[in-house]
């Protein structure tokens, strides 16, 4: 199964998260689209208000099946070795969900004043569409 992370190509944060993704997972698992690639998302009928509640996670086998925020964050974990242990942990705690969640809508809604702001949108090296096709539903070899 592979999946699509939608994220914010101009957030160093977001930006350091999917490079380390990359060098993880190798465009195994996980193939990436900027928020700011508006004929990517239109694809998907996802707009920049939709982007404005934080990253997303797409099923690319079934594109309806989607997450979003801090929810996307936990399934990504979900899907690397070993960590749904550390997901399962993370969910079971008292109040430790709630609060990672409130923490992502401060991070989501402070990300440029608190990590920077990019001159220019990073686009990944695995990418869903590159200049000449888009790989909906499909592997990277």
């Amino acid at each position: 199964m592979s999946y699509y992370v939608i994220y914010d190509g101009n957030c160093n944060l977001c930006v350091t998260l999917v490079q380390w993704l990359e060098t993880f997972d190798r465009g195994q698992r996980f193939l990436y689209i900027p928020m700011q690639d508006e004929k990517a998302l239109g694809q998907f009928q996802i707009t920049a208000q939709d982007c404005e509640r934080g990253m997303i996670l797409l099923d690319a086998d079934r594109p309806e099946r989607r997450w979003q925020g801090s929810a996307a964050a936990e399934e990504i974990g979900n899907l690397l070795p070993a960590g749904n242990l550390f997901v399962a942990a993370y969910r079971a705690l008292p109040g430790l969900k709630w609060s990672g969640d409130r923490i992502y809508e401060q991070m989501r809604d402070n990300r440029y004043t608190l990590f920077g702001k990019r001159d220019r949108t990073y686009h990944s090296q695995y990418p869903v569409c590159d200049a000449e096709n888009c790989r909906m539903g499909s592997r990277v070899s």
